[in-house]
């Protein structure tokens, strides 16, 4: 099934950041006082269009897929994780279930291709609250062993991306936040950015689940097998095929149409900025949409975000996935927002503004 890839237009518009950039210094405050929520907020007001930007209906999709390659031993944790988890989401009992509650976001998870048949039991037809089933391949079944194989073929690559541009189309709101779930798929998420990166794997490979040391050399040479293999596979639908998982394919194409709608795409950790990675190789001007929740405690999430060029908002160690750095940051952006639409002026305020002899050098 062919699939389009959307072409972006540039959200610059030099009047309207003017007009930010002069409503934020004329608030009361000192000049860039308020310092990175600044940019945060001139950001925003430049993908919503608006010097009084306002967040609507944010949504929190959390893409969900198992990985043929944990049969190499890659993770800690078996790939019965994926689909157990699934079922924390929906029970409302995950990190991420608690965040999304706290600060009022709806939560969606999809299955991309999770190992398990969550509508079993239910009549033909039956829906699941908080779940969407799409699975890629077909059935009860993950990606392929990208050490044996491409991960995915082309057209299921396609089938992915095509999936996760309608999810996104099917959602409202102005704001979508990124999740993952998926046993393995860090290592797809490493094997991306050294591809598209250019970078050794032996940069791009942690932890993930919890490995030691001595676990994590095998995986580096597990995946440097795999690089190997697909030594070909260098475009980036190519790489996305050969070396990722279904659901970095479907949120890559949720990224891509959340940026065509010039929806404020909330990146979480390691594995959501891999699809970021992608998208932003397929289309670059993706980044102007996206906020980059936090630098995750995984090895190669540092260096994709200097790859891309960007800078996180925040940096507490995390290294959970499920959208959990995104719902932490989400008051960031509210606050963002608000200042820009509530914060007085020196003129609407009666506060005198800092004279020119105060801010010159003496």
């Amino acid at each position: 099934m062919p699939t389009s890839i959307p072409t972006l237009a540039d959200i610059r518009n030099p009047a309207l950041t003017q007009a930010l950039q002069h409503k934020l210094d004329n608030k009361t405050k000192p000049l860039g006082a308020l310092g990175r929520l600044e940019a945060l907020a001139l950001q925003l007001g430049e993908i919503l269009g608006s010097e009084s930007p306002a967040l609507e209906a944010p949504q929190l999709v959390v893409f969900a897929a198992d990985h043929g390659l944990t049969a190499r031993g890659i993770s800690a944790f078996p790939s019965d994780v994926s689909w157990q988890m699934v079922e924390n989401f929906l029970a409302g009992g995950a990190a991420v279930s608690v965040l999304a509650r706290q600060n009022g976001i709806h939560l969606t998870v999809v299955d991309c291709g999770v190992n398990h048949d969550f509508l079993a039991g239910l009549p033909a037809g039956a829906q699941r609250p908080g779940l969407l089933v799409r699975k890629v391949a077909g059935g009860e079944q993950g990606t392929a062993d990208s050490s044996v194989q491409a991960a995915m073929s082309a057209a299921q690559c396609r089938q992915a991306l095509q999936n996760g541009q309608d999810i996104v189309k099917g959602l409202p709101g102005n704001a979508l936040l990124l999740g993952e779930m998926g046993i393995g798929n860090t290592s797809a998420a490493s094997l991306l950015l050294a591809r598209l990166g250019g970078l050794d794997i032996e940069l791009c490979t942690g932890a993930g689940t919890g490995l030691d040391a001595s676990a994590v050399q095998r995986k580096t040479a597990v995946l440097r097998e795999v690089l190997t293999c697909h030594a070909g596979a260098t475009a980036p639908l190519d790489a996305l095929a050969a070396l990722g998982g279904f659901e970095i394919a479907t949120m890559a194409g949720a990224v891509l149409q959340a940026a065509t709608e010039r929806r404020v795409v909330v990146v979480d950790g390691f594995i959501a900025t891999a699809a970021v990675l992608v998208a932003h190789a397929l289309q670059p001007l993706v980044l102007q949409r996206c906020v980059f929740a936090h630098r995750s405690g995984e090895r190669g999430h540092e260096f994709m975000l200097q790859h891309l060029g960007v800078q996180a908002l925040l940096d507490l160690g995390l290294r959970l996935g499920e959208g959990s750095g995104g719902a932490l940051a989400w008051p960031l952006l509210q606050s963002a927002c608000a200042i820009l639409r509530e914060m007085a002026s020196f003129e609407s305020a009666g506060v005198s503004v800092q004279s020119a002899t105060e801010t010159a050098a003496p």
